[in-house]
């Protein structure tokens, strides 16, 4: 079983900076996108940023310029380092991977997600 454990999150002074990790376990093979999403209080979850197995990324126009997603590939994690954080960027941050994986004598590929890292900036 493959799972997602994300670690990091925590209270920080607007402009502050914060790097969220996340970390998937499991009789992996390969993983291909990982991203983060998060999901703002009373608001719907959102795409933060995307990142391939190739290093390629994808940011939303709230976060670029500030944001950083990279991967360690042989350590299957993916980072998120947060820069000039402001209190908007206060949410509840979740990782995601697109993972190959063995069960059994079979090989699935699914998407799984972390329980989630709440990050609250705050003065």
């Amino acid at each position: 079983q493959v799972q997602l454990v994300e670690s990091g999150g925590g209270l920080v002074q607007p402009g502050g900076s914060l790097r969220v990790s996340c970390a998937a376990s499991g009789s992996i093979f390969t993983i291909n996108n990982m991203g983060w999403y998060r999901q703002p209080p009373g608001k719907e979850r959102e795409l933060v940023a995307t990142i391939t197995q190739t290093g390629s990324t994808n940011y939303a126009d709230s976060v670029k310029g500030r944001f950083t997603i990279s991967r360690d590939n042989a350590k299957n994690t993916v980072y998120l380092q947060m820069n000039s954080l402001k209190p908007e960027d206060t949410a509840v941050y979740y990782c995601n991977a697109f993972v190959w994986a063995s069960r059994g004598y079979s090989t699935t590929y699914r998407e799984h997600w972390g329980q989630g890292t709440l990050v609250t900036v705050s003065s």
